[in-house]
């Protein structure tokens, strides 16, 4: 329903493309893994895939209070959004177990490996949660390129301007030679940097060998 709505805007501001949807399977559990230039990717990404994907929201996106807290609510639920509490030591565990819950029930995850949005465009390194629950459930990961979104919507702005989005899917990755030692760090490292490689090339953005710092609200 949701997109019903917004949709058309989407396609005026981004006409939007996508390359590659045949590599997403058409059922089963599947891990989309994007890279993250600005805010609206997870527009444009649900938008131009098929099926729908479900992201790990922080929870603060569905408890605010008042109008804007309820149309916030609406909003993220009907995206496809599932919230978890990002406070604590085990938010990260509990961000994780989700994505587990959400790959068993057959659909499709959506990950952005950086962590956050690209402070300054470039590619960062990725953080290790999403192979280690590629490992765990055996999920195929499906690297995926967003181009353009940071024209449409500048980081640091509220304004959206006309520009040209592509979502470049590229050939799922296929971690079973790491299975047998799944629970080895320098595996999991391996793992990730290969994703980090293949959203490289798919991305054509400079890659930076360290952490994506978060930006501001």
């Amino acid at each position: 329903m949701i997109y019903a709505l917004i949709g058309p805007v989407l396609r005026i501001f981004g006409r939007p493309t996508i390359d590659g949807a045949q590599h997403i399977p058409k059922s089963g559990p599947v891990i989309l893994a994007s890279n993250h230039l600005t805010v609206v990717d997870s527009f444009f990404l649900v938008l131009m895939v098929r099926r729908r994907i479900t992201f790990v929201a922080k929870s603060e996106y569905f408890t605010e209070s008042g109008a804007k807290g309820r149309a916030k609510r609406w909003f993220f639920t009907a995206a496809g959004q599932v919230p978890i509490d990002r406070s604590g030591a085990s938010a990260a565990e509990s961000a994780l177990n989700t994505a587990r819950k959400i790959l068993g029930d057959g659909k499709v995850w959506g990950i952005y490996p950086e962590g956050t949005r690209s402070p300054d465009g470039r590619l960062h390194k990725g953080k290790t949660g999403i192979a280690r629950v590629a490992l765990a459930t055996g999920a195929p990961v499906v690297p995926v390129a967003m181009h353009g979104t940071r024209r449409v919507n500048p980081v640091g702005s509220a304004m959206w301007r006309f520009g040209k989005v592509t979502v470049t899917v590229g050939e799922p990755l296929d971690f079973s030679r790491y299975a047998a030692l799944r629970d080895n760090r320098h595996i999991v490292r391996a793992a990730t940097d290969e994703l980090m490689q293949a959203l490289m090339a798919l991305s054509g953005q400079e890659y930076v060998d360290d952490y994506a710092l978060r930006p501001p609200a």
